[in-house]
């Protein structure tokens, strides 16, 4: 009865129940409409078939539209309403030109590169033209002058940050996809508290519906009330919107300015096996020390002052401001941002950089493989012409149905020759790439449609820098616990199973 009861009180399912509410009324009038009104009936089927043909035209990718497709010419009446309701992220002229503003204000920030360029394209072109990319795209500069260290665990991330945390005098800035109560995120509560009453200006935001499930409702006005600022990410409301699907997926801790953490470490215990969720949890990041992580900075600025506009001037945070000594660096290090508002989409175009450009191997862990066809192709092509391709996803999963589409992706990619493993320990959440001895992406973009076409994400890409070979030598370790899938496996499943990834397969980059 009180698990009853607990659940009915549930804040997703409330809103959840709400939304569902609101759907049954937009159907139920719709249908009561066409059966009354031959001409609307008629108006939203031609309305349905617009819609498909401006589809076809659209310069878009054709994995999104293809669905879309398929579901309005299913259902003519309700389709090309559901299209209009939630298939276009057009933002009202508003919106648009506060978000425009505000990402004007971040490129304002970002200094001048193109001599750092310079200097790569002198040692190797292709790094370069994916250093201009970003550049050009993000605003987000290349560094020289920052010192990296790579982060092979959750817990490994967790004591470093802990250790900088205390080390804080002057502010604290984190923005995370998910916070949960339990040993991480209260041993780090109780050393935000305490750096708040200390005079540190400490700010934290949360994603909504990311920490739905593991924070109090209105748990932005506790942490207030002692001290520390808070931000609620895009508010999970009950109304059918659009803006829904587009959640902060970011991981960013910045400490005085110079100080930077981010990776795939969410605020919660799985993520450091304080206990076991899906078996062991594997899971990385990244500490960032020096210039580079200006660009955390504003990533996290730029967020927050959409929320909360409190900042005038960015000045005041910058690197050097609390750190006046130049800092070490050692090779190139160029963190970034992508958003799903801006038509680019910068994750995975990073991604098929690599990818393309790769000569001797790739490696790559990801959560989830649910992909485009761009992705496929990139990635079979590079088998086919001699790259060295492994791919580990989890064993154990943590979401049953997102698994099953992974799975279905394996025969076409095993079958051109790229290798796949899977986590044999448990889950691994890592989002990594490493190429060639020479370029390794550590970040939040998980390879599916929701972090690549939905989330706000951020990367850094590694040139010339330990954190590369850091990388491959964990890759090359966790393989070692690992289980290599073959086809015959793939061919061994069960034929209504194929039949259901196949489906999954189709409507996934509506999910």
């Amino acid at each position: 009865m009180k698990s009853i009861q607990k659940l009915l009180l549930n804040r997703i399912v409330i809103v959840g129940l709400l939304l569902l509410i609101q759907l049954s009324i937009l159907l139920g009038v719709i249908w009561k409409l066409s059966q009354y009104f031959v001409y609307i009936q008629g108006l939203f089927v031609i309305l349905s078939l617009g819609i498909v043909i401006w589809l076809v035209s659209k310069e878009d990718n054709p994995s999104v539209k293809i669905p879309w497709i398929i579901v309005i010419m299913l259902f003519p009446i309700f389709g090309g309403l559901f299209y209009v309701m939630f298939g276009s992220t057009k933002l009202s002229k508003k919106q648009r030109f506060k978000i425009h503003q505000l990402l004007e204000k971040t490129k304002g920030y970002c200094h001048n590169c193109e001599a750092t360029i310079q200097e790569i394209e002198n040692k190797d072109r292709r790094m370069a033209s994916q250093c201009r990319y970003i550049y050009k795209e993000t605003g987000m500069p290349v560094y020289d002058q920052t010192k990296s260290t790579y982060l092979n665990m959750g817990e490994v991330k967790f004591e470093a940050m802990k250790r900088e945390l205390e080390k804080a005098k002057h502010f604290i800035f984190m923005e995370y996809f998910i916070i949960e109560e339990g040993i991480m995120w209260d041993s780090i509560l109780e050393i935000l508290i305490r750096k708040a009453k200390e005079g540190v200006e400490v700010r934290v935001m949360y994603d909504d519906i990311g920490c739905s499930q593991t924070l109090p409702y209105q748990y932005d006005k506790k942490l207030e009330e002692q001290g520390i600022k808070c931000v609620v990410f895009n508010p999970f409301v009950p109304f059918l919107s659009t803006a829904l699907q587009n959640r902060d997926h970011r991981k960013i801790t910045v400490i005085d300015g110079y100080i930077g953490f981010t990776g795939g470490v969410n605020l919660a215990d799985e993520y450091i096996n304080a206990f076991e969720k899906h078996g062991h949890w594997k899971d990385c990041g990244v500490l960032l020390e020096g210039e580079a992580v200006w660009s955390l900075t504003l990533l996290f600025l730029e967020n927050w002052n959409h929320y909360r506009p409190t900042d005038t001037s960015y000045e005041m945070f910058k690197p050097h401001t609390y750190h006046k000594e130049a800092f070490e660096g050692e090779g190139y290090v160029q963190p970034f941002g992508d958003t799903p508002l801006d038509g680019e989409y910068v994750g995975e175009s990073v991604y098929l950089n690599i990818i393309n450009q790769a000569t001797d191997y790739v490696y790559i862990n990801t959560p989830y493989l649910i992909v485009d066809n761009e992705l496929i192709v990139a990635l079979k092509l590079a088998a086919k012409r001699g790259v060295d391709v492994k791919i580990v996803t989890p064993h154990i999963p943590d979401k049953a149905y997102v698994h099953m589409m992974t799975q279905s992706y394996y025969p076409q990619l095993i079958e051109a020759g790229v290798k796949v493993y899977e986590y044999t320990p448990g889950f691994i959440h890592s989002k990594t790439f490493v190429a060639d001895d020479q370029v390794a992406v550590i970040g939040t973009i998980n390879m599916d449609y929701r972090s690549l076409y939905h989330h706000y994400e951020c990367a850094t890409v590694f040139y010339e820098n330990g954190t590369v070979h850091a990388l491959t030598d964990d890759f090359n370790e966790v393989l070692k616990v690992c289980t290599e899938i073959t086809l015959k496996q793939c061919r061994e499943i069960p034929l209504y199973r194929r039949i259901v990834r196949g489906f999954m397969k189709i409507i996934s980059p509506l999910m």
